[in-house]
C-alpha cells in the first residue's frame, strides 16, 4: 500500500510492501517542487500533479505492482465543524444533528459532499469532529489517479494523521490543549488540539532564521494563544529538525512542557515499528514522513474504515443522504463486510464491555450505514496502570550539594522515568525533602516514596498548584543520601 501526502509544493510517499511473515519491506520519496502542485485547497493542475506522483513512484522501487493509494491532504482541503452533541441524542439521530449545524454554519443547501465524523466521547460531553470534502475535489483526485492507473481507497486530512500520532498520551478525564509542531530547518508550521481532536483549522506557519528563531517564534505564538483564552498545556515537536532539540532547555525557553515526537513514537508505538523492514544501507526519516507514519497507525488500527468513500456523500438541499451507487461487486462486498463488523462488535461487547480512553471503538449506527463514527469512551477502570514514561517531574537541588538534582535525574531514570527537568530551588537550606503532587497525582506519592526509599526516609508533601506544568515536584534537602 502507498501513503501519500500532498501540500502545495510537496510529495511524501512512504510504501509499505506486505511480505509472508506479516512484516512490510518499506521504501520512501520526498521531494519539494517549485511548481505549485495544490493551491487554496485544490489541485492546480492535474497533469502536472500526476507527473510529480509518477516521478516519485518511479524512484521508489517497492512501489511496484502497489496500486492502493491512502491519500493524506492538507486540512485547507476540507470543510471542517466541530460540534458538541447532547449525550442524550440517539446514536440514530446524530447526522442528522451534525448536518443541521453545517447547513447553518456554512449556508450549504445543494452542494455534494464526501464525509468522514470523528466522535469523541467522555463522562460529560460528545465531541463530533466533521470532515467534508468537496464532490468536484474528489472527482479531480480520481481523475489523477486513473492517469496513473492508480486506485484511491481512502483519504485523510494531515491534522488527523497527526493526531493519532500523540493520542495514546492523552490521559483520562484531563483535558489539555496541545500544540502539534513540525520544525524543518528554514520553516515551522503546526495545528491546535485537545483531548476531543482538531481545535482550530488554522495553520501556523512561520519562518524559522537567525533573527526568528524556533524558540521566539513559538513563544511569540503561544503568548497570542493565551490572549485568546488558549494556553497550550503541551507542546509536540516534530518534523526532522526536531531530532536536534534538547528537550529540557527547549520547555524551560518556551515554558511550555515539550513531548519530543520521537520519543513518543519509541514509546507508544514500538509495536509497528517492529514489523518494519527498511534496506540496511537506509535509514528511515520517520520524524520527516510523520503524516504518511502517523496515517498508518490510522489504518492499521482502523483496518475497516473508509473515512472518505463513495457512500459518504450528501446532498443538503432537501436534507436527504444520497450514497452514490456501488457497482454489483462493491455492494457485494461492503454489504458482506458492514454484516461481518456488526457480528464482530456484538462478539465485542460480550467478551469486552468496557473499553479504555485510548481504545478506538468504531460504532457502526444502526441507521447510518453511510457514515463510521470513531468513539474514544472514557470508562474507569478497575485497576490504575502507571506509565512512569509519560509523568513529567522535576527535580530541584535544595540541598546545597552541587549536582544533586542531576543525580536523582539518574536515579529516577533508572527507575523506569523519562519526563524529568533539573534546576535549583529557591534556596539551598531545605533540610528534609520535599515531594509536591498534583491532587489527581496523589495516587503517585507511595509510588516515588517506593522508588526513592534507599535514599531518603520520609517526605515533606504538599499539594502542587493545578497551574503547573509538572505532575510532580521534587525538591531536594539535606536528608537526601
Amino acid at each position: 500500500m502507498i501513503f501519500l501526502y500532498l501540500n502545495e509544493n510537496q510529495i511524501k510517499l512512504l510504501i509499505f510492501k506486505k511480505n509472508i511473515f506479516s512484516h512490510y519491506e518499506i521504501d520512501y520519496f520526498k521531494k519539494d517542487y517549485e511548481t505549485e502542485l495544490l493551491k487554496n485547497g485544490q489541485i492546480f493542475n492535474i497533469d502536472i500533479l500526476a507527473s510529480a506522483i509518477k516521478e516519485g513512484l518511479t524512484f521508489a522501487k517497492k512501489s511496484e505492482g502497489e496500486k492502493e493509494i491512502f491519500l493524506i491532504l492538507p486540512q485547507n482541503f476540507f470543510i471542517f465543524l466541530r460540534t458538541e452533541v447532547p449525550l442524550n441524542i440517539a446514536p440514530s439521530a446524530i447526522e442528522g444533528y451534525v448536518f443541521e449545524k453545517l447547513r447553518d454554519q456554512f449556508n450549504i443547501e445543494d452542494e455534494c459532499l464526501l464525509s468522514g465524523m470523528l466522535s469523541f466521547q467522555s463522562e460529560d460531553k460528545r465531541i463530533i469532529n466533521f470532515f467534508g470534502l468537496n464532490q468536484k475535489k474528489f472527482n479531480d483526485l480520481q481523475k489523477v489517479f486513473s492517469l496513473l492507473n492508480l486506485k484511491l481507497i481512502n483519504i485523510l486530512p494531515e491534522t488527523v494523521a497527526y493526531f493519532k500520532l500523540f493520542d495514546k498520551t492523552l490521559k483520562k478525564n484531563k483535558n489539555e490543549i496541545i500544540f502539534y509542531v513540525n520544525y524543518q530547518n528554514n520553516f515551522v508550521f503546526g495545528y491546535l488540539y485537545d483531548n476531543f481532536g482538531l481545535l482550530k483549522i488554522d495553520k501556523w506557519i512561520a519562518e524559522v532564521n537567525e533573527k526568528n528563531k524556533l524558540d521566539v517564534l513559538i513563544k511569540k505564538e503561544k503568548d497570542r494563544l493565551e490572549k485568546l483564552n488558549l494556553k497550550p498545556n503541551r507542546l509536540i515537536l516534530a518534523g526532522l529538525a526536531s531530532e536536534n532539540i534538547r528537550q529540557d532547555t527547549f520547555t524551560k525557553a518556551i515554558g511550555i512542557w515539550t513531548n519530543p515526537l520521537k520519543k513518543i513514537i519509541a514509546n507508544f508505538y514500538q509495536d509497528y515499528l517492529k514489523i518494519l523492514i527498511v534496506d540496511e544501507k537506509n535509514v528511515l526519516p520517520i520524524l520527516s514522513l510523520d503524516s504518511c507514519f502517523g496515517a498508518f497507525v490510522f489504518y492499521k488500527e482502523m483496518k475497516n474504515l473508509s473515512f472518505f468513500k463513495k457512500s459518504n456523500s450528501y446532498q443538503l438541499k432537501n436534507k436527504m443522504i444520497k450514497p452514490l451507487l456501488f457497482p454489483k461487486k462493491d455492494l457485494i462486498v461492503f454489504f458482506v463486510s458492514f454484516v461481518s463488523s456488526i457480528l464482530f462488535f456484538i462478539i465485542l461487547s460480550i467478551i469486552k464491555p468496557k473499553m479504555t480512553f485510548n481504545s478506538l471503538l468504531i460504532k457502526p449506527s444502526k441507521n447510518i450505514p453511510t457514515s463510521t463514527i470513531i468513539s474514544p469512551s472514557l470508562t474507569p477502570t478497575p485497576t490504575i496502570f502507571i506509565n512512569k514514561e509519560t509523568i513529567r517531574i522535576k527535580v530541584l537541588n535544595g540541598s546545597g550539594v552541587s549536582g544533586k538534582a542531576s543525580a536523582v535525574k539518574e536515579i529516577l531514570k533508572e527507575k523506569g522515568y523519562q519526563e524529568i527537568l533539573t534546576g535549583n530551588a529557591d534556596n539551598f537550606d531545605y533540610e528534609k525533602t520535599e515531594l509536591l503532587v498534583k491532587k489527581d497525582k496523589n495516587y503517585l506519592i507511595s509510588l516515588i516514596k517506593e522508588d526513592l526509599k534507599n535514599y531518603v526516609s520520609s517526605f515533606k508533601t504538599q499539594a502542587l498548584a493545578e497551574n503547573e506544568v509538572s505532575d510532580i515536584i521534587i525538591v531536594i534537602g539535606k536528608d537526601f543520601k
